[in-house]
């Protein structure tokens, strides 16, 4: 019995190819629409090139595929295209499918997943049985490494959508999901010319910058990918420094895994202070400068 792995992220397919090799089970990834060899060092069992047209076309092959062979589970990134693949496989199959799922150990043949719902304010523990669907969030497993066996099969692409140009979205700045600092700024910043302080902040302790959701969506002060949150970036840094954020529970929800946290707000109610290992109460524009000067002098 093999669990079937779809990502378009390499980092988060070895996450989940961890914890097939941690059940004991086969790991076979799924490239489609990408080449195998975007997926070696993931330490799969075995890698399967399946085609170079968008993932979602395949969807209906590749569950025709899946009955016929032995699939313990299909496991997907939870990232847009792959929620949008395990949904369109799971219907198909008529499999049952747990979405967002950020921890899962295995029971007896069967599953338990945990996964958040109603926005963060709820933990679910559920069941999944063999044959299942799951989406998994980015950081539940420590990623493996190794080279794969490649096989080459032919599925049927559905050609009613095709693609026409593909081109990449130019982002600036260090990869969030591979950060081992980062610091986050939240709506106390008072107006888009102040992220130059947060910058440096972030400059003096080798981190990376992101933002809560309302700085990228509302405020648009930063790109949407910058976003920390349940709908956003899951991270587990080192450490997460949040300058001006509440900490409601869909944010905390996106650093939950991270080692330390430490917040900065002029509001001691703040729920970021109930999340933080270290807390600072105070003007985020007093506290910032006196954290930067601090870093400067031990350099």
């Amino acid at each position: 019995m093999a669990i079937y792995i779809y990502s378009d992220r390499k980092n988060l397919a070895a996450e989940l190819v961890a914890f097939a090799k941690k059940e004991g089970k086969e790991s076979v990834i799924l490239a489609m629409g990408a080449p195998a060899e975007d997926f070696q060092g993931c330490g799969a069992d075995k890698i399967l090139e399946i085609g170079s047209g968008p993932a979602e076309n395949y969807s209906k092959a590749l569950a025709d595929y899946l009955q016929n062979h032995t699939m313990e589970l299909l496991l997907a990134g939870a990232t847009l295209r792959g929620r949008d693949v395990a949904a369109r496989v799971a219907g198909y199959m008529k499999a049952p499918l747990c979405a967002d799922v950020h921890s899962i150990i295995g029971d007896a043949g069967d599953y338990i997943i945990e996964r958040m719902m109603y926005g963060g304010a709820v933990n679910s523990r559920q069941k999944l049985p063999s044959g299942g669907v799951a989406t998994v969030s980015s950081g539940c497993f420590e990623a493996t490494s190794g080279q794969s066996v490649v096989e080459t099969i032919s599925l049927k692409e559905d050609l009613r959508v095709q693609l026409l140009s593909c081109e990449p979205v130019v982002r600036s700045g260090e990869d969030l999901s591979n950060a081992t600092r980062v610091v986050s700024v939240g709506q106390g910043l008072k107006q888009q010319e102040d992220l130059a302080l947060i910058r440096q902040l972030a400059d003096a302790m080798g981190a990376a910058l992101a933002c809560s959701r309302g700085v990228a969506e509302e405020r648009r002060w930063l790109p949407v990918e910058k976003y920390v949150g349940i709908s956003g970036n899951i991270l587990s840094p080192a450490v997460y420094l949040a300058c001006g954020i509440s900490g409601q529970i869909q944010h905390i929800y996106g650093v939950r895994d991270a080692k330390i946290i430490v917040g900065i707000n002029n509001n001691e109610q703040a729920p970021i202070f109930a999340a933080s290992d270290y807390g600072i109460v105070g003007d985020l524009y007093e506290v910032v400068p006196a954290l930067i000067a601090e870093l400067q002098r031990s350099l």
